[in-house]
C-alpha cells in the first residue's frame, strides 16, 4: 500500500530541496566556471516500485552518484544524470565521462548537489545527518537503481524523488534526485517541520 503525502506536505520538501538547489547551484557555479541554476519543478513521495517508475525505463543508460547518509536518519541519497547530461558536464570541466577523471568528477558533482540537499534538509529539521563519501557508476537505470537500494528499502518503503532541471550557462540538463531514508525517514522530516501525519 502506498503512503499518502498531502500537498502541503510535499510542497514542504520541495521548499527544503528548493534551498539545496540554491546552495548547490553556488558551489557547482564556481566548480564549473560558468552561472549555475538549478530548479526543483516536482517533488514526490513515493513506494520504491513507482520511483523507480518515475524516473525513467529501466533499460536507459544512465550516471549514478550515490551518498550514503549517516546519524539521526539513515539512507541513501542518488543522483542520476542521463549519459549525454553527464558527458556535457564534463566537456565543460575538459574531462572524457569515461574516463577514472570523468567519473571522479561526476562523483564530486553529485556530491556537491546531494551534499546541499543534506544539508538543507539537516539544518531545517534539526536532524543531525551526513553524507558519506560518494560513488559512483554508470549502467542500465534498473541495474543501478536496483543494486543501489535493495539493501535500503523494500517494496513499501518511501523515497522522496526530486526531479530537477540543471541550467549550465543555457544548457539544460536533467537531474533525477533521490533519497532513501530508512526508519520512515520521510515521515520524521515532515514531524520536524510540524507537517506529520
Amino acid at each position: 500500500m502506498s503512503k499518502h503525502f498531502t500537498d502541503m506536505q510535499l510542497d514542504a520538501l520541495r521548499e527544503l530541496a528548493n534551498i539545496g538547489s540554491g546552495t548547490a547551484s553556488t558551489s557547482l557555479s564556481g566548480m564549473l566556471g560558468r552561472p549555475v541554476d538549478i530548479s526543483v519543478p516536482a517533488a514526490a513521495a513515493l513506494t520504491f516500485a513507482d520511483a523507480i517508475d518515475t524516473i525513467g525505463a529501466p533499460e536507459e543508460e544512465v550516471t549514478g552518484v550515490v551518498l550514503g547518509l549517516v546519524g539521526e536518519m539513515e539512507g541513501i541519497v542518488l543522483l542520476l544524470l542521463r549519459v549525454a547530461d553527464a558527458a556535457g558536464l564534463c566537456k565543460l570541466l575538459g574531462v572524457d565521462a569515461d574516463s577514472e577523471m570523468g567519473q571522479s568528477a561526476l562523483a564530486e558533482i553529485g556530491n556537491i548537489v546531494g551534499t546541499s540537499y543534506v544539508n538543507a534538509l539537516a539544518q531545517m529539521t534539526g536532524l543531525e545527518i551526513e553524507p558519506c563519501p560518494p560513488q559512483s557508476a554508470t549502467d542500465m537505470l534498473g541495474a543501478i537503481v536496483a543494486s543501489v537500494l535493495a539493501g535500503v528499502a523494500g517494496a513499501e518503503d518511501v523515497a522522496l524523488v526530486l526531479d530537477s532541471d540543471l541550467d549550465v550557462e543555457g544548457e539544460d540538463c536533467s537531474l533525477s534526485f533521490l533519497m532513501v531514508p530508512t526508519r520512515d525517514g520521510v515521515e520524521e522530516l515532515l514531524g520536524r517541520l510540524g507537517l506529520g501525519s
